[in-house]
């Protein structure tokens, strides 16, 4: 009896860490941008006597242009073991507004289902995050990432991540 009420504590237990059990998508790396050179503050120096006195004007350093742009952009075919993935994302004021896969896994009937059940979801998902970081779908694991890897090298396009 004793062996019996530990194993339904276990099983009990189990279970319930399935249920609660959440899974994340991987992060990529990200390599972050040079910070602008600053250029070196001016020593004080006293100036010699009958030296020209003037203060030098400050040079304004350029904005960056590497502000995003409106358009369409396509990212890399990305391989996969079901096929190849590929998107196209368009850009309107600075936010994607569209995300349309120019390639996705049609070469067999499996892939091809799974292809019509999670285009639509991950379209939903890039569209909502704005970026690269999606939820990976289960049992669709190859293709939400490479859709992702690809999502986010058309991003980079556009310097929106």
């Amino acid at each position: 009896m004793k062996r019996a009420l530990t194993a339904l504590i276990a099983t009990v237990a189990g279970v319930a860490w399935l249920v609660t059990f959440r899974v994340t998508p991987h992060a990529r790396p990200v390599a972050a941008a040079p910070a602008p050179s600053q250029p070196a503050a001016a020593a004080s120096e006293t100036p010699a006597p009958g030296a020209d006195t003037a203060t030098p004007t400050p040079t304004p350093t350029p904005a960056p242009t590497n502000r995003p742009a409106n358009g369409t952009f396509t990212g890399p075919v990305v391989s996969t073991r079901f096929g190849d993935v590929q998107v196209r994302i368009v850009v309107s004021g600075g936010r994607v507004t569209d995300v349309t896969p120019v390639q996705m896994p049609t070469d067999r009937a499996r892939s091809a289902e799974i292809t019509r059940y999670v285009t639509p979801v991950l379209h939903s998902e890039a569209i909502q995050a704005q970026s690269a970081r999606i939820d990976i779908i289960s049992g669709a694991t190859y293709t939400s990432e490479a859709y992702a890897e690809s999502l986010d090298a058309a991003l980079r396009q556009d310097h929106l991540a």
